[in-house]
């Protein structure tokens, strides 16, 4: 059943009911500034980095599911209530929230009252805006209160949850006009402080939880809520919160308009403090939390409140918000007659620039406390947004190539504040030198720029220690080179892309990180994914040096790609499907050999991706095999069959019970190497039938089954042996959006960027009869018309006009700010 609909001429997800299987939320920020927000308004929001910097709690276990958020409380005589629903839940005459691109809007009424909040973080400010319009649609005059409310995280997420003997002590706030300033640590070493303002003189404030809830009451029954008087309470240590008090007097008709800014500010050392000396003029209007402190700097806190004081204001940066987003996703669209299609071409889109801001590092499954940005994450990330922000990416696969150490290897993760590798993971994952290429490779196909490839770049982010980013690279290919195993194949190291396959473990001890604990010397156990994965960018890789007129370098990439590629057909191929790994003790991983685990998607898709074997037909035997053993109605699932015990020389991926995550569960961010394997062996129509099984607005229909948001991808969705088949988890931060984006993009509709020009072959299902594709491509925008008569069949790139040249399939690259139009015929 549907919770909600698509709504295409607003590029928004409409929410008709607040009980949604599971929350359902946006992102909202571009930059440095991120909020998370269901469609009940829980949610948290921090600066930067989820760890160092959260401004807001969350609570992710507790229990209802999604507390706490950002919350607006309506007294309307003894009728108390929430826009959103929660906390109060009570039954509401109406209700919608609007999920769009970077903002969010939830609608609702009770009684003859109306709220209409619409949440967004502007373009370049660190703020997030809340701007509540209240109408009275009634004949009577109402006196209603309307009660704001957020809680304060002590900017340290990890801390803020175990170190409460400290944390009790700490809480610190002032309170100034319509500002409520967080300032917990800010007279020790920090010099950032946030802020929840609104723009009218309160009639009430809290800044203490438990004055505002009472120590026995929860969100659902705040005591100065109820009791309808604010306690003016000055925090003093234990929970700081904000809450402003506004009582509203509403003619019938009536609206008034009210704006939250919740914001954060940081100062240079020598500013922190008002008034010289950092001694402020008495004020009687301030209150804080000990008359003895000093007085925050608030002279850059007031000019961000200001500049969102007035609707006008408000409205001007929405529109800005709007704008920026439609330029983005103009760099490509697809117009096929199929509605769903068209949606994914857009939302995907969406996801990917999401995705990218975060790296998988804080959502409603990942609670941004545990990792930061991974290195093979965001090195993948980098090919679904490429094409449209390149700027960015190219600063982020600087700071993850400045993450690299001298020998290739590389910290599997990094903390995007301090852009330092997270030393709690460590390195060793041997995949992880492999994806860097991919990703530099996508950026300059994209956008030509070879000079990144001369940029000076760290090795464990030292100063005095710097080579060339192509430097870096070549160190990336030849530590797979270097780290071979006894069947010639890539030692695996701690994990490759399946980071549950962890064959030097050996854990018997459930404390254990599977991850990070090594109890093998790692000389034996041995990945064919990674060979496939070395195999498939030495053609990038060789590009690359080639750009440089590196042509011996080139030659050696092309050389050991065609060594690894004989190893994996003569020690990787187990008659009709590749084989997944050896074990420690030089046994196959995925093999007919084996008692469960037979088969594994990875080294499926992988090896048709790269054609290894084509010559002898082992791709589309392969992907057979993958139809026969993996397919289910909800996808393709990771393993077949699944593993019904532990084993302890495979670690984590035999842990989970099985059909869930790794253990048989479908895994959506490798959904697509099979698609693109099969575009690739010449049958779409069969890449097609795997697309649209797993691309959520396809599944919209069934979200009572899936229950996760049908706008955007999940990472796994439970497989054939799970009880809950077709149950997903973990939405929004996955590889999942940027590798689907590469399938859709790149081989179903066929558009991708190749160093010499645009490569156009598309391979539209056969139910799109033609389709309308415009792509930018360095500056030129192409427009391109598709007649699509047979999806497998010969297809003829017409020039009809614009300055570039059709060679085949591949399209000169056109001149910058100029258009191209094209018509393809396929069939």
């Amino acid at each position: 059943m549907k919770y909600g609909h698509f709504d295409d001429a607003q590029r928004e997800y409409v929410i008709e009911t607040p009980r949604t299987p599971y929350p359902w939320i946006n992102y909202l920020g571009n930059t440095k500034f991120f909020s998370l927000i269901s469609n009940t308004s829980g949610g948290y929001a921090f600066y930067t980095d989820a760890r160092l910097r959260r401004l807001t709690r969350y609570r992710y276990n507790d229990v209802p599911l999604d507390n706490n958020g950002r919350y607006f409380f309506i007294k309307d005589g003894d009728s108390v209530w929430n826009p959103g629903w929660k906390p109060m839940r009570v039954e509401l005459d109406s209700y919608e929230c609007r999920h769009g691109f970077g903002y969010s809007r939830i609608s609702s009424s009770k009684n003859n009252v109306k709220a209409d909040v619409l949440y967004f973080v502007p373009n370049g400010e660190n703020a997030e805006v809340q701007m509540i319009t209240l109408t009275n649609s009634g004949t009577a005059k109402k006196d209603i209160s309307l009660v704001s409310y957020v809680e304060w995280c002590l900017y340290n997420a990890l801390d803020d949850t175990t170190n409460f003997q400290r944390n009790f002590s700490t809480g610190e706030v002032e309170i100034e006009g319509g500002a409520i300033y967080h300032k917990t640590e800010y007279r020790e070493r920090r010099t950032h402080f946030s802020f929840y303002s609104v723009n009218a003189k309160p009639d009430g404030f809290d800044t203490d939880r438990e004055t505002f809830l009472g120590l026995h009451n929860g969100y659902d029954a705040p005591e100065s809520v109820m009791a309808g008087k604010s306690g003016n309470s000055v925090a003093d240590g234990w929970s700081p919160i904000a809450s402003h008090r506004l009582n509203v007097s509403l003619a019938a008709g009536e609206s008034k308009t009210f704006i939250f800014v919740l914001g954060y500010v940081e100062m240079e050392e020598d500013k922190k403090w008002a008034g010289e000396n950092g001694c402020a003029p008495a004020s009687k209007d301030l209150l804080q939390t000990n008359a003895s402190m000093r007085v925050i700097n608030k002279e850059k806190a007031l000019a961000l409140q200001n500049r969102f004081s007035t609707p006008a204001q408000v409205n001007a940066a929405f529109d800005e918000l709007k704008a920026f987003w439609n330029g983005l996703l103009s760099n490509f669209t697809l117009k096929t007659g199929d509605e769903k299609l068209d949606r994914m071409a857009v939302w995907n889109q969406y996801q990917c620039i999401v995705t990218y801001n975060f790296a998988r590092s804080a959502s409603y499954f990942e609670s941004g406390i545990g990792r930061g940005i991974g290195f093979r994450d965001t090195s993948q990330d980098m090919l679904g947004v490429v094409h449209q922000i390149p700027e960015r990416a190219r600063e982020r696969l600087f700071d993850v190539a400045s993450t690299q150490f001298e020998d290739g290897s590389a910290y599997h993760q990094f903390q995007p504040l301090t852009k330092r590798g997270n030393a709690d993971i460590g390195s060793n994952f041997n995949d992880d030198p492999l994806w860097l290429i991919l990703g530099v490779g996508g950026y300059i196909r994209e956008t030509g720029d070879s000079g990144f490839l001369k940029e000076m770049v760290p090795f464990d982010n030292s100063p005095t220690n710097k080579a060339t980013l192509f430097e870096h690279l070549k160190r990336s290919f030849r530590y797979t080179v270097d780290h071979l195993g006894p069947h010639g194949l890539p030692l695996i190291g701690r994990a490759d892309w399946n980071d549950c396959l962890n064959l030097n473990c050996f854990s018997k001890d459930p404390n254990d990180s599977f991850q990070t604990s090594t109890n093998k010397d790692g000389k034996n156990a041995e990945s064919v994914m990674i060979a496939q994965m070395f195999v498939y960018v030495a053609p990038e890789y060789a590009a690359m040096c080639r750009l440089l007129g590196d042509e011996s370098e080139a030659k050696f990439a092309e050389a050991e790609a065609a060594k690894m590629a004989a190893q994996i057909c003569k020690t990787g191929w187990d008659g009709d499907w590749y084989v997944r790994a050896y074990d420690d003790f030089g046994n196959k991983i995925g093999s007919k050999e084996c008692e469960d685990g037979k088969i594994f998607i990875e080294t499926q898709g992988f090896g048709a991706m790269a054609q290894i074997g084509a010559d002898k037909g082992y791709p589309v035997k392969a992907l057979d095999s993958v139809k026969t053993h993996l397919d289910t109605p909800y996808g393709i699932v990771i393993l077949d069959p699944p593993y019904k015990d532990y084993h302890i020389e495979l670690g984590e991926v035999s842990s989970y019970p099985p059909g869930y995550k790794e253990n048989a569960g479908i895994f959506c961010h490798n959904n697509p190497w099979v698609i693109i394997g099969e575009v690739k062996s010449g049958r779409p129509e069969r890449a097609w039938e795997y697309y649209r099984k797993i691309a959520p607005a396809y599944l919209e229909d069934i979200s009572e089954i899936h229950r996760l948001e049908p706008y955007v991808y999940a990472q796994m969705i439970a497989g054939k042996a799970a009880r809950r088949h077709g149950e997903a988890k973990n939405s929004w931060l996955t590889g999942t959006a940027a590798w689907n984006f590469v399938a859709l993009s790149q081989w179903i509709t066929g558009i991708r960027a190749e160093y010499n020009g645009l490569r156009v072959e598309p391979r539209l299902p056969a139910h799109v009869k033609t389709a309308t594709i415009t792509r930018t491509y360095r500056g030129c925008s192409y427009e391109i018309f598709v007649e699509n008569r047979n999806p497998a069949g010969k297809i003829v790139v017409s020039v009809n006009s614009g300055s570039a040249s059709a060679d085949g399939t591949l399209v000169s690259a056109g001149a910058k700010g100029s258009t191209v139009k094209l018509t393809v015929t396929v069939g």
